[in-house]
Protein backbone atom coordinates (compact mmCIF):
# COMPACT_ATOMS: atom_id res chain seq x y z
CA UNK A 1 0.00 0.00 0.00
CA UNK A 2 1.38 3.37 -0.97
CA UNK A 3 2.33 5.77 1.84
CA UNK A 4 0.11 8.80 2.23
CA UNK A 5 1.81 12.08 3.04
CA UNK A 6 1.32 15.78 2.77
CA UNK A 7 3.71 18.30 1.31
CA UNK A 8 3.69 21.99 0.48
CA UNK A 9 4.59 23.04 -3.07
CA UNK A 10 4.94 26.50 -4.53
CA UNK A 11 4.02 26.77 -8.21
CA UNK A 12 3.98 29.75 -10.52
CA UNK A 13 1.08 29.55 -13.00
CA UNK A 14 -0.13 32.07 -15.50
CA UNK A 15 -3.84 32.16 -16.13
CA UNK A 16 -5.60 34.39 -18.62
CA UNK A 17 -8.56 36.41 -17.47
CA UNK A 18 -11.81 36.36 -19.49
CA UNK A 19 -10.98 39.90 -20.69
CA UNK A 20 -7.57 38.79 -21.98
CA UNK A 21 -9.10 35.81 -23.77
CA UNK A 22 -11.68 38.10 -25.34
CA UNK A 23 -8.95 40.48 -26.55
CA UNK A 24 -6.92 37.60 -28.04
CA UNK A 25 -9.95 36.40 -29.98
CA UNK A 26 -10.72 39.91 -31.24
CA UNK A 27 -7.12 40.43 -32.36
CA UNK A 28 -7.34 37.40 -34.65
CA UNK A 29 -10.47 38.67 -36.42
CA UNK A 30 -10.22 40.50 -39.76
CA UNK A 31 -12.46 43.53 -40.21
CA UNK A 32 -15.39 41.62 -41.78
CA UNK A 33 -15.55 39.07 -38.96
CA UNK A 34 -15.15 41.88 -36.42
CA UNK A 35 -18.27 43.55 -37.81
CA UNK A 36 -20.19 40.30 -37.36
CA UNK A 37 -18.81 39.85 -33.84
CA UNK A 38 -19.89 43.37 -32.84
CA UNK A 39 -23.33 42.77 -34.32
CA UNK A 40 -23.70 39.53 -32.34
CA UNK A 41 -22.60 41.22 -29.11
CA UNK A 42 -25.17 43.98 -29.67
CA UNK A 43 -27.87 41.35 -30.11
CA UNK A 44 -26.81 39.31 -27.06
CA UNK A 45 -26.15 42.13 -24.59
CA UNK A 46 -28.96 44.67 -24.05
CA UNK A 47 -26.58 46.85 -21.97
CA UNK A 48 -24.48 47.51 -25.09
CA UNK A 49 -25.60 49.96 -27.77
CA UNK A 50 -24.35 52.05 -30.67
CA UNK A 51 -23.15 55.47 -29.50
CA UNK A 52 -24.57 57.21 -32.58
CA UNK A 53 -28.12 56.92 -31.23
CA UNK A 54 -27.57 59.96 -29.01
CA UNK A 55 -26.62 62.13 -31.98
CA UNK A 56 -29.64 60.92 -33.93
CA UNK A 57 -31.94 61.84 -31.02
CA UNK A 58 -30.45 65.33 -30.92
CA UNK A 59 -31.01 65.76 -34.64
CA UNK A 60 -34.61 64.62 -34.21
CA UNK A 61 -35.17 67.12 -31.38
CA UNK A 62 -33.69 69.90 -33.52
CA UNK A 63 -36.03 69.03 -36.36
CA UNK A 64 -39.09 69.14 -34.05
CA UNK A 65 -38.11 72.54 -32.64
CA UNK A 66 -37.51 73.92 -36.13
CA UNK A 67 -41.01 72.83 -37.22
CA UNK A 68 -42.65 74.31 -34.08
CA UNK A 69 -40.94 77.67 -34.51
CA UNK A 70 -41.04 77.75 -38.32
CA UNK A 71 -43.19 80.88 -38.51
CA UNK A 72 -41.44 82.84 -35.77
CA UNK A 73 -37.81 81.79 -36.17
CA UNK A 74 -35.39 82.81 -38.88
CA UNK A 75 -34.05 79.84 -40.82
CA UNK A 76 -30.33 79.19 -40.37
CA UNK A 77 -28.80 78.84 -43.84
CA UNK A 78 -26.19 76.24 -42.82
CA UNK A 79 -28.77 74.01 -41.11
CA UNK A 80 -31.07 74.36 -44.11
CA UNK A 81 -28.35 73.26 -46.53
CA UNK A 82 -27.43 70.34 -44.26
CA UNK A 83 -31.06 69.23 -44.25
CA UNK A 84 -31.22 69.31 -48.03
CA UNK A 85 -28.07 67.20 -48.32
CA UNK A 86 -29.43 64.74 -45.76
CA UNK A 87 -32.73 64.45 -47.63
CA UNK A 88 -30.88 63.75 -50.87
CA UNK A 89 -29.24 60.74 -49.18
CA UNK A 90 -32.59 59.29 -48.10
CA UNK A 91 -33.43 55.93 -49.63
CA UNK A 92 -36.01 55.84 -52.40
CA UNK A 93 -39.42 54.20 -51.89
CA UNK A 94 -38.12 51.15 -53.75
CA UNK A 95 -35.48 50.68 -51.04
CA UNK A 96 -37.61 51.23 -47.93
CA UNK A 97 -40.86 49.56 -49.03
CA UNK A 98 -41.13 46.02 -50.43
CA UNK A 99 -42.07 45.91 -54.11
CA UNK A 100 -45.26 43.94 -53.47
CA UNK A 101 -46.53 46.59 -50.99
CA UNK A 102 -46.27 49.39 -53.55
CA UNK A 103 -49.00 47.90 -55.73
CA UNK A 104 -52.43 46.57 -54.81
CA UNK A 105 -52.29 43.90 -57.49
CA UNK A 106 -48.96 42.10 -58.19
CA UNK A 107 -49.89 41.99 -61.88
CA UNK A 108 -49.73 45.79 -61.93
CA UNK A 109 -45.97 45.77 -61.19
CA UNK A 110 -44.23 47.21 -64.28
CA UNK A 111 -42.12 44.73 -66.25
CA UNK A 112 -38.94 46.79 -65.87
CA UNK A 113 -39.22 46.48 -62.07
CA UNK A 114 -38.94 42.70 -62.37
CA UNK A 115 -35.77 42.68 -64.47
CA UNK A 116 -32.39 41.94 -62.86
CA UNK A 117 -30.94 45.45 -63.06
CA UNK A 118 -34.07 47.47 -63.88
CA UNK A 119 -32.56 48.46 -67.22
CA UNK A 120 -35.73 47.73 -69.14
CA UNK A 121 -34.08 45.54 -71.74
CA UNK A 122 -32.75 42.00 -71.95
CA UNK A 123 -29.04 41.44 -71.32
CA UNK A 124 -26.91 38.49 -72.30
CA UNK A 125 -25.79 36.33 -69.40
CA UNK A 126 -23.80 33.09 -69.31
CA UNK A 127 -25.86 29.91 -69.31
CA UNK A 128 -26.22 28.27 -65.92
CA UNK A 129 -27.10 24.67 -65.25
CA UNK A 130 -28.47 24.87 -61.74
CA UNK A 131 -31.32 26.52 -59.94
CA UNK A 132 -30.85 28.66 -56.84
CA UNK A 133 -30.02 26.42 -53.88
CA UNK A 134 -30.03 23.21 -55.96
CA UNK A 135 -27.23 20.82 -55.04
CA UNK A 136 -25.23 18.90 -57.61
CA UNK A 137 -26.85 15.62 -56.53
CA UNK A 138 -30.31 17.16 -56.97
CA UNK A 139 -29.31 18.24 -60.46
CA UNK A 140 -28.29 14.65 -61.27
CA UNK A 141 -31.52 13.26 -59.80
CA UNK A 142 -33.48 15.63 -62.04
CA UNK A 143 -31.76 14.07 -65.05
CA UNK A 144 -32.45 10.59 -63.66
CA UNK A 145 -36.19 11.31 -63.59
CA UNK A 146 -36.07 11.85 -67.36
CA UNK A 147 -34.78 8.29 -68.04
CA UNK A 148 -37.00 5.24 -68.51
CA UNK A 149 -35.71 2.79 -65.90
CA UNK A 150 -37.31 0.05 -63.83
CA UNK A 151 -38.02 0.81 -60.17
CA UNK A 152 -35.10 -1.36 -59.03
CA UNK A 153 -32.66 0.19 -61.54
CA UNK A 154 -33.80 3.65 -60.50
CA UNK A 155 -33.17 2.77 -56.83
CA UNK A 156 -29.66 1.57 -57.72
CA UNK A 157 -28.97 4.72 -59.77
CA UNK A 158 -30.15 6.95 -56.90
CA UNK A 159 -27.73 5.24 -54.54
CA UNK A 160 -24.84 5.63 -57.00
CA UNK A 161 -25.68 9.32 -57.44
CA UNK A 162 -25.70 9.72 -53.65
CA UNK A 163 -22.05 8.61 -53.65
CA UNK A 164 -20.99 11.12 -56.34
CA UNK A 165 -19.32 14.14 -54.73
CA UNK A 166 -19.62 17.80 -55.75
CA UNK A 167 -16.63 17.51 -58.10
CA UNK A 168 -18.43 14.82 -60.12
CA UNK A 169 -16.41 11.77 -59.02
CA UNK A 170 -17.75 8.47 -57.67
CA UNK A 171 -15.67 8.16 -54.51
CA UNK A 172 -16.95 4.76 -53.28
CA UNK A 173 -15.92 1.60 -55.12
CA UNK A 174 -18.58 -0.68 -56.56
CA UNK A 175 -17.73 -3.62 -54.26
CA UNK A 176 -18.63 -1.49 -51.23
CA UNK A 177 -21.79 -0.23 -52.91
CA UNK A 178 -22.87 -3.88 -53.43
CA UNK A 179 -22.54 -4.42 -49.66
CA UNK A 180 -24.33 -1.14 -48.88
CA UNK A 181 -27.33 -2.08 -51.02
CA UNK A 182 -27.63 -5.47 -49.28
CA UNK A 183 -27.45 -4.16 -45.71
CA UNK A 184 -29.16 -0.78 -46.10
CA UNK A 185 -31.82 -1.41 -48.71
CA UNK A 186 -32.11 -5.21 -48.86
CA UNK A 187 -31.15 -5.29 -52.54
CA UNK A 188 -28.84 -8.03 -53.78
CA UNK A 189 -27.25 -6.58 -56.90
CA UNK A 190 -24.38 -8.18 -58.87
CA UNK A 191 -21.43 -5.91 -59.58
CA UNK A 192 -22.08 -6.27 -63.33
CA UNK A 193 -25.48 -4.63 -62.83
CA UNK A 194 -23.84 -1.74 -60.97
CA UNK A 195 -21.39 -1.31 -63.86
CA UNK A 196 -24.31 -1.19 -66.29
CA UNK A 197 -26.18 1.49 -64.31
CA UNK A 198 -22.97 3.49 -63.81
CA UNK A 199 -22.30 3.44 -67.57
CA UNK A 200 -25.82 4.80 -68.17
CA UNK A 201 -25.02 7.72 -65.85
CA UNK A 202 -21.59 8.29 -67.40
CA UNK A 203 -22.86 8.20 -71.00
CA UNK A 204 -26.06 10.22 -70.62
CA UNK A 205 -25.73 12.66 -67.76
CA UNK A 206 -24.38 16.20 -67.82
CA UNK A 207 -21.70 17.30 -67.27
CA UNK A 208 -19.56 14.99 -69.38
CA UNK A 209 -17.21 13.04 -67.11
CA UNK A 210 -19.63 12.71 -64.21
CA UNK A 211 -19.46 9.38 -62.38
CA UNK A 212 -15.77 8.85 -63.15
CA UNK A 213 -13.70 7.00 -60.56
CA UNK A 214 -10.39 8.67 -61.33
CA UNK A 215 -8.91 11.44 -63.49
CA UNK A 216 -8.07 9.10 -66.38
CA UNK A 217 -11.63 7.81 -66.64
CA UNK A 218 -12.99 11.37 -66.32
CA UNK A 219 -10.93 12.61 -69.30
CA UNK A 220 -11.74 9.53 -71.37
CA UNK A 221 -15.47 9.99 -70.80
CA UNK A 222 -15.27 13.59 -72.02
CA UNK A 223 -13.33 12.61 -75.15
CA UNK A 224 -15.84 9.83 -75.91
CA UNK A 225 -18.69 12.36 -75.62
CA UNK A 226 -16.90 14.59 -78.15
CA UNK A 227 -16.33 11.62 -80.47
CA UNK A 228 -20.08 11.02 -80.60
CA UNK A 229 -20.38 14.36 -82.39
CA UNK A 230 -17.20 13.98 -84.50
CA UNK A 231 -16.45 10.23 -84.83
CA UNK A 232 -13.92 10.79 -87.64
CA UNK A 233 -11.83 13.43 -85.89
CA UNK A 234 -8.26 12.06 -86.06
CA UNK A 235 -6.93 14.14 -83.17
CA UNK A 236 -9.81 13.10 -80.90
CA UNK A 237 -9.24 9.42 -81.74
CA UNK A 238 -5.51 9.79 -81.13
CA UNK A 239 -6.19 11.57 -77.83
CA UNK A 240 -8.44 8.68 -76.74
CA UNK A 241 -5.68 6.18 -77.60
CA UNK A 242 -3.06 8.12 -75.63
CA UNK A 243 -5.34 8.52 -72.60
CA UNK A 244 -6.19 4.81 -72.68
CA UNK A 245 -2.73 3.36 -73.32
CA UNK A 246 -0.19 6.01 -72.28
CA UNK A 247 -1.87 7.98 -69.51
CA UNK A 248 0.98 7.70 -66.98
CA UNK A 249 3.81 8.88 -69.28
CA UNK A 250 1.46 11.54 -70.71
CA UNK A 251 0.59 12.90 -67.25
CA UNK A 252 4.30 12.99 -66.34
CA UNK A 253 5.15 14.69 -69.64
CA UNK A 254 7.36 11.86 -70.89
CA UNK A 255 6.49 12.87 -74.44
CA UNK A 256 9.58 11.31 -75.98
CA UNK A 257 8.41 7.81 -74.99
CA UNK A 258 4.96 8.44 -76.46
CA UNK A 259 6.38 9.69 -79.78
CA UNK A 260 8.60 6.62 -80.03
CA UNK A 261 5.69 4.23 -79.38
CA UNK A 262 3.09 5.85 -81.68
CA UNK A 263 5.39 7.54 -84.21
CA UNK A 264 3.86 11.03 -84.24
CA UNK A 265 5.46 14.44 -84.74
CA UNK A 266 5.56 17.39 -82.34
CA UNK A 267 2.69 19.26 -84.05
CA UNK A 268 0.35 16.27 -83.69
CA UNK A 269 1.31 15.76 -80.05
CA UNK A 270 0.82 19.47 -79.40
CA UNK A 271 -2.71 19.21 -80.86
CA UNK A 272 -3.46 16.28 -78.52
CA UNK A 273 -2.21 18.26 -75.52
CA UNK A 274 -4.45 21.21 -76.48
CA UNK A 275 -7.46 18.86 -76.63
CA UNK A 276 -6.73 17.54 -73.14
CA UNK A 277 -6.16 21.04 -71.73
CA UNK A 278 -9.70 22.00 -72.81
CA UNK A 279 -11.21 19.16 -70.75
CA UNK A 280 -12.47 19.61 -67.19
CA UNK A 281 -10.66 17.64 -64.47
CA UNK A 282 -13.50 18.30 -61.98
CA UNK A 283 -16.71 18.46 -64.04
CA UNK A 284 -19.02 18.97 -61.06
CA UNK A 285 -17.42 22.27 -60.02
CA UNK A 286 -19.21 24.24 -62.77
CA UNK A 287 -22.59 23.04 -61.45
CA UNK A 288 -22.08 23.71 -57.75
CA UNK A 289 -24.44 26.28 -56.18
CA UNK A 290 -23.05 29.81 -56.08
CA UNK A 291 -22.92 29.74 -52.29
CA UNK A 292 -20.49 26.81 -52.36
CA UNK A 293 -18.07 28.33 -54.82
CA UNK A 294 -14.77 29.52 -53.44
CA UNK A 295 -15.30 33.22 -54.01
CA UNK A 296 -13.56 35.49 -51.57
CA UNK A 297 -13.94 39.23 -51.25
CA UNK A 298 -11.00 40.87 -49.52
CA UNK A 299 -11.85 43.79 -47.25
CA UNK A 300 -8.61 45.55 -46.17
CA UNK A 301 -8.00 46.13 -42.48
CA UNK A 302 -5.62 49.02 -43.20
CA UNK A 303 -5.45 51.66 -45.92
CA UNK A 304 -2.19 53.31 -46.99
CA UNK A 305 -2.24 56.87 -48.34
CA UNK A 306 0.64 58.90 -49.76
CA UNK A 307 0.36 62.42 -48.35
CA UNK A 308 2.99 65.01 -49.29
CA UNK A 309 5.20 62.18 -50.51
CA UNK A 310 4.99 60.31 -47.18
CA UNK A 311 3.10 57.03 -46.57
CA UNK A 312 0.39 57.23 -43.91
CA UNK A 313 -1.60 54.23 -42.62
CA UNK A 314 -5.15 54.32 -41.28
CA UNK A 315 -7.16 51.53 -39.68
CA UNK A 316 -10.25 50.70 -41.76
CA UNK A 317 -13.30 50.21 -39.57
CA UNK A 318 -16.07 52.21 -41.25
CA UNK A 319 -18.67 49.49 -40.64
CA UNK A 320 -17.74 48.98 -36.97
CA UNK A 321 -19.93 51.43 -35.04
CA UNK A 322 -18.78 53.28 -31.90
CA UNK A 323 -20.17 51.55 -28.81
CA UNK A 324 -21.29 52.66 -25.35
CA UNK A 325 -23.04 51.26 -22.30
CA UNK A 326 -26.80 51.80 -22.24
CA UNK A 327 -27.52 54.70 -19.84
CA UNK A 328 -30.80 53.17 -18.64
CA UNK A 329 -28.95 50.05 -17.51
CA UNK A 330 -26.33 52.18 -15.74
CA UNK A 331 -29.07 54.10 -13.88
CA UNK A 332 -30.84 50.87 -12.90
CA UNK A 333 -27.59 49.43 -11.56
CA UNK A 334 -26.93 52.61 -9.55
CA UNK A 335 -30.46 52.50 -8.08
CA UNK A 336 -30.05 48.86 -7.04
CA UNK A 337 -26.67 49.58 -5.45
CA UNK A 338 -28.14 52.43 -3.36
CA UNK A 339 -30.58 50.03 -1.68
CA UNK A 340 -29.17 48.44 1.48
CA UNK A 341 -31.73 45.70 1.62
CA UNK A 342 -32.95 43.93 -1.50
CA UNK A 343 -35.57 41.28 -2.07
CA UNK A 344 -34.56 38.03 -3.77
CA UNK A 345 -35.98 39.18 -7.12
CA UNK A 346 -34.18 42.51 -6.83
CA UNK A 347 -30.85 40.76 -6.12
CA UNK A 348 -31.28 38.57 -9.19
CA UNK A 349 -32.13 41.59 -11.34
CA UNK A 350 -29.20 43.52 -9.86
CA UNK A 351 -26.76 40.67 -10.58
CA UNK A 352 -28.09 40.31 -14.12
CA UNK A 353 -27.74 44.04 -14.88
CA UNK A 354 -24.30 44.18 -13.26
CA UNK A 355 -23.10 41.25 -15.36
CA UNK A 356 -24.40 42.79 -18.60
CA UNK A 357 -22.93 46.21 -17.83
CA UNK A 358 -19.56 44.68 -16.95
CA UNK A 359 -19.58 42.60 -20.13
CA UNK A 360 -20.40 45.70 -22.16
CA UNK A 361 -17.54 47.64 -20.57
CA UNK A 362 -15.12 44.75 -21.14
CA UNK A 363 -16.15 44.45 -24.77
CA UNK A 364 -15.78 48.18 -25.42
CA UNK A 365 -12.34 48.16 -23.75
CA UNK A 366 -11.31 45.11 -25.79
CA UNK A 367 -12.37 46.78 -29.05
CA UNK A 368 -10.37 49.90 -28.14
CA UNK A 369 -7.34 47.88 -27.12
CA UNK A 370 -7.56 45.87 -30.35
CA UNK A 371 -7.58 49.13 -32.30
CA UNK A 372 -4.51 50.46 -30.47
CA UNK A 373 -2.62 47.18 -30.89
CA UNK A 374 -3.36 46.99 -34.63
CA UNK A 375 -2.36 50.62 -35.17
CA UNK A 376 0.81 50.17 -33.15
CA UNK A 377 1.81 47.02 -35.04
CA UNK A 378 1.03 48.44 -38.48
CA UNK A 379 2.93 51.63 -37.70
CA UNK A 380 5.97 49.55 -36.78
CA UNK A 381 5.70 47.57 -40.04
CA UNK A 382 5.38 50.85 -41.96
CA UNK A 383 8.52 52.25 -40.34
CA UNK A 384 10.44 49.01 -40.91
CA UNK A 385 9.42 48.72 -44.59
CA UNK A 386 9.26 52.49 -45.19
CA UNK A 387 11.08 52.43 -48.54
CA UNK A 388 8.68 49.85 -49.96
CA UNK A 389 5.56 51.71 -48.83
CA UNK A 390 6.94 54.93 -50.28
CA UNK A 391 7.71 53.50 -53.73
CA UNK A 392 5.97 50.11 -54.08
CA UNK A 393 9.27 48.61 -55.29
CA UNK A 394 9.50 44.99 -54.07
CA UNK A 395 13.30 45.17 -54.22
CA UNK A 396 13.08 47.65 -51.33
CA UNK A 397 11.54 45.05 -49.00
CA UNK A 398 13.83 44.29 -46.05
CA UNK A 399 14.14 40.93 -44.31
CA UNK A 400 11.69 41.10 -41.41
CA UNK A 401 10.54 38.49 -38.92
CA UNK A 402 7.92 38.59 -36.16
CA UNK A 403 10.57 39.23 -33.52
CA UNK A 404 11.66 42.44 -35.25
CA UNK A 405 8.18 43.96 -34.91
CA UNK A 406 7.72 42.50 -31.41
CA UNK A 407 10.92 44.24 -30.27
CA UNK A 408 9.89 47.49 -31.94
CA UNK A 409 6.41 47.54 -30.36
CA UNK A 410 7.30 45.87 -27.04
CA UNK A 411 4.51 43.37 -27.72
CA UNK A 412 4.66 39.59 -27.53
CA UNK A 413 5.55 37.65 -30.69
CA UNK A 414 2.25 35.73 -30.43
CA UNK A 415 0.38 39.06 -30.45
CA UNK A 416 2.22 40.18 -33.61
CA UNK A 417 1.42 36.81 -35.19
CA UNK A 418 -2.29 37.22 -34.42
CA UNK A 419 -2.32 40.74 -35.88
CA UNK A 420 -0.54 39.62 -39.07
CA UNK A 421 -2.79 36.61 -39.56
CA UNK A 422 -5.57 37.08 -42.13
CA UNK A 423 -5.18 40.89 -42.20
CA UNK A 424 -4.74 42.92 -45.39
CA UNK A 425 -3.56 46.41 -46.29
CA UNK A 426 -4.72 48.40 -49.30
CA UNK A 427 -1.96 50.47 -50.93
CA UNK A 428 -1.66 52.47 -54.16
CA UNK A 429 0.33 49.49 -55.47
CA UNK A 430 -2.22 46.80 -54.66
CA UNK A 431 -3.72 44.86 -51.74
CA UNK A 432 -1.23 42.82 -49.69
CA UNK A 433 -1.64 40.39 -46.77
CA UNK A 434 0.43 41.53 -43.80
CA UNK A 435 2.26 38.20 -43.95
CA UNK A 436 3.68 39.36 -47.27
CA UNK A 437 6.03 41.78 -45.51
CA UNK A 438 7.56 39.09 -43.28
CA UNK A 439 10.45 37.15 -44.79
CA UNK A 440 13.82 35.75 -43.79
CA UNK A 441 17.11 37.30 -44.79
CA UNK A 442 19.95 36.06 -46.97
CA UNK A 443 23.40 37.56 -47.49
CA UNK A 444 24.68 38.22 -50.99
CA UNK A 445 28.32 38.14 -52.13
CA UNK A 446 28.77 41.75 -51.01
CA UNK A 447 27.68 40.96 -47.44
CA UNK A 448 24.33 42.78 -47.76
CA UNK A 449 21.27 41.12 -46.26
CA UNK A 450 18.44 40.79 -48.78
CA UNK A 451 14.91 39.46 -48.41
CA UNK A 452 14.15 35.93 -49.56
CA UNK A 453 11.21 37.51 -51.39
CA UNK A 454 13.71 39.13 -53.76
CA UNK A 455 15.31 35.71 -54.37
CA UNK A 456 11.87 34.29 -55.19
CA UNK A 457 11.22 37.18 -57.55
CA UNK A 458 14.46 36.41 -59.43
CA UNK A 459 13.55 32.71 -59.60
CA UNK A 460 10.05 33.45 -60.90
CA UNK A 461 11.39 35.81 -63.54
CA UNK A 462 13.99 33.25 -64.70
CA UNK A 463 11.37 30.48 -64.95
CA UNK A 464 8.98 32.72 -66.91
CA UNK A 465 11.72 33.52 -69.45
CA UNK A 466 13.12 29.97 -69.74
CA UNK A 467 12.95 27.85 -72.90
CA UNK A 468 9.87 25.72 -72.23
CA UNK A 469 11.24 22.91 -74.38
CA UNK A 470 14.32 22.79 -72.13
CA UNK A 471 13.19 24.21 -68.75
CA UNK A 472 15.74 25.10 -66.09
CA UNK A 473 16.38 22.48 -63.43
CA UNK A 474 16.79 23.43 -59.77
CA UNK A 475 20.54 22.94 -60.13
CA UNK A 476 20.71 25.35 -63.07
CA UNK A 477 18.56 27.86 -61.18
CA UNK A 478 20.95 27.66 -58.22
CA UNK A 479 23.92 28.36 -60.53
CA UNK A 480 22.04 31.30 -62.06
CA UNK A 481 21.50 32.80 -58.59
CA UNK A 482 25.14 32.23 -57.68
CA UNK A 483 26.17 34.13 -60.81
CA UNK A 484 24.01 37.03 -59.57
CA UNK A 485 25.85 36.99 -56.24
CA UNK A 486 23.45 34.93 -54.12
CA UNK A 487 24.96 31.89 -52.40
CA UNK A 488 22.11 29.43 -52.39
CA UNK A 489 21.91 25.63 -52.49
CA UNK A 490 19.84 23.55 -54.90
CA UNK A 491 17.65 22.26 -52.04
CA UNK A 492 16.86 25.84 -51.02
CA UNK A 493 15.90 26.65 -54.63
CA UNK A 494 13.55 23.65 -54.61
CA UNK A 495 11.99 24.85 -51.34
CA UNK A 496 11.37 28.38 -52.69
CA UNK A 497 10.00 26.98 -55.96
CA UNK A 498 7.52 24.77 -54.09
CA UNK A 499 6.47 27.69 -51.88
CA UNK A 500 5.64 29.65 -55.05
CA UNK A 501 3.64 26.70 -56.45
CA UNK A 502 5.94 26.20 -59.45
CA UNK A 503 6.32 22.68 -60.84
CA UNK A 504 9.62 20.86 -61.34
CA UNK A 505 11.41 21.31 -64.68
CA UNK A 506 10.12 18.02 -66.13
CA UNK A 507 6.48 19.01 -65.58
CA UNK A 508 7.04 22.51 -66.98
CA UNK A 509 8.27 21.07 -70.26
CA UNK A 510 6.26 21.84 -73.39
CA UNK A 511 6.40 20.24 -76.85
Amino acid sequence: MADLNQRLEQKLQQKLSPQQIQLIKLLELPVVELEQRVKKELEDNPALEIAEYEDEDKDFDKEEKREDNDENTEINEDEYNDDILENEKTDSIDDVMPLEDQYDDPEEIPAYKLKDNNYGEETDSPQTFYSVGQSFQEYLLTQLSELSLSEKDRQIAEYIIGNIDDTGYLRRNLENIVSDLIFLQGLEVPIEKLEEILHIIQENFEPAGVGARDLQECLILQIKRKLKENPNDKILNLTLTILNDFFEPFSKKHYKKIKEKIDIDDDTLRAVINKVLKLTPKPGNAYAPQSKKNVYQIIPDFILYIRDGKPVVELYSSNVPPLRVNKDYEKMLQNFQKKRKQAKEEKEASNFIKKKVNNANWFIDAIEQRKRTLERTMQAILEYQYEFFQTGDEDKLKPMILKDIADKTALDISTISRVANSKYIQTPYGIYPLKYFFSEGLENSEGEEVSTRKIKSILKDAIEKENKQKPLTDEKLAKLLQEKGYKIARRTVAKYREQMGILVARLRKEV
